[in-house]
């Protein structure tokens, strides 16, 4: 716990079983996690195997993939039904370092902000961490497009460590969030919309075979997918346009 607040970890999995175990161990490490909520979706490996033995661990399965969206879904939702005050995601390809998790959990847990995330961009470790300069690149020239038409200065808006309220949980509309990548970014406008402000603090990051990716063409589509979202947030917010993403 964390001022008596309850903290606890989600972890969307899908064929994570060569990392788990070890984001797992350091996740445990830090020592204010109170339960670590696995969502496994449809996993082809041992992840579910592995995510049984782990304890201070509920384990979640998906009779069918839902995609990495429709897995966050279930992650908050089951965080907040175990009475979750603090509710942080932590990927279980070990590309995120839990060593942030006190400091991310303070941060709410202290009552200065309701959303935080780990940005790759601040510090430069993205690609001192290994990213792709092509997806540097992208990250980049997205970030700075939605900025423009959010109104907001985030450092990125594409990093998968992400610290929430459960005050902030209860209020967001997610069932009407896309069940792909894009959800990461919906729900970042749909924060920005009920007029939150997003902390960033400075994550090191690692990429190496084991830890997931997604390819160019899902990346492209990820992409138009932001745009797109950045698009009806300004016609909704000018009161052009009406989308139950801002409802």
């Amino acid at each position: 716990m964390f001022k008596d607040q309850k903290v606890v970890v989600v972890m969307p999995a899908y064929n994570a079983a060569k990392t788990l175990r070890q984001t797992y161990d350091e996740v445990m490490a830090q020592e204010i996690v109170d339960l670590v909520v696995i969502v496994d979706d449809k996993s082809q490996d041992q992840t579910v195997n592995i995510a049984k033995d782990l304890p201070q661990t509920l384990v979640h399965l998906h009779p069918v993939n839902l995609g990495y969206g429709g897995n966050q879904k279930s992650c908050y939702r089951i965080a907040i039904e175990q009475g979750a005050d603090i509710v942080i995601m932590v990927h279980p390809d070990y590309q995120y370092t839990p060593k942030l998790i006190p400091a991310m959990a303070s941060m709410i847990g202290n009552g200065l902000y309701h959303c935080v995330l780990g940005s790759r961009i601040l510090g430069g470790y993205a690609l001192k961490g290994g990213m792709p300069v092509w997806k540097y690149i992208s990250n980049r020239i997205l970030t700075f497009i939605e900025n423009l038409f959010f109104g907001a200065k985030l450092s990125e808006y594409h990093t998968g460590y992400r610290a929430f309220s459960r005050h902030l949980l209860e209020q967001l509309p997610l069932s009407k969030n896309s069940d792909d990548f894009v959800f990461d970014n919906q729900m970042l406008a749909q924060i920005i919309w009920l007029g939150y402000s997003i902390a960033e603090i400075s994550c090191p990051t690692k990429y190496f075979p084991e830890a997931s990716s997604i390819n160019l063409t899902r990346s492209i589509q990820y992409g138009f997918g932001c745009l797109d979202t950045a698009i009806k947030y300004r016609l909704a917010k000018s009161g052009l346009s009406r989308y139950d993403l801002f409802d």
